[in-house]
């Protein structure tokens, strides 16, 4: 039984869970693209800084921002970083949330679809006065899971390119922090209020980041 088939049994709700795939592939698409054409890290910090009209590494935005705003004499550098990282981080995991709601929307639309096959197979029951081939009503109900079916067949590949997605992020996230941190500690020795302020905000760097 071929894809064209099974929609045109289970009703509109395949259409929408259809519709939920298309949105899901391309998301999952652009964001693969996005992530992979990210400038990668090099393991010297000098190396971050690159050409103004190229495109930067979110390490290399934070490693900029913590070295301007040191030139101009700001002193919560640890603030500049974690500001700068949830700036990159939100561009990174842009589209994750709708994945995510996708996938989690997708076996309740199915199920919502086999209720309401269920609900119209036992009102033939209902009309005929339970006077009903068995084969007519076994078609109906297998009709009626087929968007359960569906639902499940979209949710379980979208949550699982959802966490690898997430994963990717993630790493990106651990290595601004860690790019974070290098930059502040080599940049040149502040006075000890200051060293103490970045100290306290470290903790929201890491979750920030």
């Amino acid at each position: 039984m071929d894809i064209t088939t099974l929609i045109d049994k289970g009703g509109p709700v395949m259409w929408v869970l259809l519709g939920y795939s298309v949105v899901a592939v391309a998301i999952v698409v652009e964001r693969l693209i996005h992530l992979n054409l990210l400038p990668k890290v090099s393991g010297d910090l000098d190396s971050l800084h690159q050409a103004g009209g190229k495109r930067i590494s979110p390490e290399a935005a934070i490693a900029i921002g913590v070295k301007e705003a040191a030139a101009q004499g700001v002193k919560d550098l640890a603030r500049v970083a974690s500001r700068i990282g949830s700036d990159q981080l939100a561009r990174m995991e842009s589209g994750l949330r709708t994945l995510a709601w996708l996938g989690n929307t997708a076996p309740l639309l199915g199920l919502f679809g086999t209720i309401t096959g269920m609900i119209k197979a036992f009102q033939v029951i209902e009309a005929a006065g339970g006077k009903v081939d068995a084969m007519v009503l076994a078609g109906g109900i297998w009709e009626a899971m087929v968007t359960t079916g569906a639902g499940l067949a979209v949710a379980i590949p979208v949550l699982f390119l959802l966490h690898f997605l997430e994963g990717l992020v993630d790493k990106r996230a651990r290595s601004m922090q860690r790019v974070a941190s290098q930059v502040i500690e080599r940049l040149p020795h502040t006075p000890e209020n200051s060293l103490n302020d970045q100290v306290k905000h470290r903790d929201s760097l890491a979750h920030a980041v």
